[in-house]
């Protein structure tokens, strides 16, 4: 109980601006609860906020080493602070306990505060003026359903997945799914009937190195069928980096490259604004790309090697 009130008392020192006593509340609160990992994830972010990072660091490093899966993320905000090398994608215990702590309220704050656009232009660049429909249709990373909705009116049949059990529960009571399943996009497999889309809404945010799912979308893609998805644009130079938000930005060209390096070609690439995070405009680029017929269809395996 002691511990619980010292931590609360730094969060009241913290909220009012005062960061150093903040950290050192909580320092107090942790003696008394050192197995605490997102104690020690907490007291990391209030010691940056102190203009203490190598303190931030040391806390950050106690976090990772008593929650080795990593649910509060340490590992990327030592990758911001030039502690830890930038990974190709964040840990999917940090995914999964992010979207499961938001699954609540995260219509309502995508929608009515932050302005959210993707699943329509997503929705508009794929069925386009003639309203193209399809006979399956995959939503990874389907979430709460936003993007299920715009599907649903053009297609037989819709499957979604998703890493949080959370948002798969209120994905499941907008009944729009004829199939809903927990999956790591990190790892995906489908052994399904190829389907005629499949769309990822949001999503690549949270995956950074996009070559391994661009290449098991390539596999399972019915001939001539598409592919949608959005990204954050990258501003600078590279491929992909996390961004504070902790969220990957993707550059144009990567996403070209790897589209291309998997027998996508690229049939629509916009840039727009795709929502606001803290009063800013976050641009992205709304993508959707094509496999080829059947008859040009190469293994991903073959089309590196060869």
């Amino acid at each position: 109980m002691l511990a619980d009130r010292r931590a609360d008392y730094a969060e009241m020192l913290f909220s009012s601006g005062d960061h150093p006593g903040a950290a050192e509340l909580l320092r107090g609160a942790l003696e008394l609860a050192p197995g605490w990992a997102l104690g020690w994830f907490r007291l990391g972010e209030m010691e940056e906020a102190a203009g203490a990072p190598e303190a931030a660091a040391r806390a950050w490093e106690t976090a990772l080493k008593l929650d080795p899966a990593d649910r509060p993320g340490a590992v990327l905000r030592l990758a911001l602070i030039g502690r830890a090398p930038q990974a190709d994608a964040p840990p999917s215990a940090f995914v999964e306990a992010l979207f499961d702590q938001y699954a609540d309220g995260f219509d309502a704050a995508l929608i009515g505060k932050l302005g959210y656009r993707v699943p329509a232009l997503l929705s508009e660049a794929i069925h386009g003026p003639d309203g193209r429909g399809f006979r399956l249709a995959l939503d990874l990373g389907c979430g709460t359903g936003l993007m299920g909705e715009m599907l649903r009116p053009y297609v037989e049949r819709l499957e979604g997945f998703d890493i949080s059990a959370r948002m798969l529960a209120k994905a499941r009571g907008r009944r729009l799914y004829d199939r809903l399943e927990k999956a790591d996009l990190q790892d995906f497999r489908y052994a399904g009937d190829r389907p005629g889309l499949v769309a990822a809404a949001d999503v690549f945010m949270y995956v950074g190195a996009l070559g391994r799912v661009v290449k098991t979308v390539a596999d399972l893609l019915a001939p001539g069928g598409l592919f949608a998805f959005s990204v954050e644009r990258l501003a600078g130079d590279g491929d992909f980096a996390l961004q504070p938000s902790r969220r990957y930005a993707h550059s144009e060209g990567y996403v070209r490259r790897v589209l291309d390096s998997n027998g996508l070609s690229v049939l629509s690439l916009e840039e727009h604004i795709i929502r606001q995070d803290r009063g800013e405009p976050i641009v992205g680029l709304i993508v959707v790309a094509a496999f080829p017929p059947l008859e040009g269809r190469v293994p991903s395996e073959a089309r590196r090697e060869g």
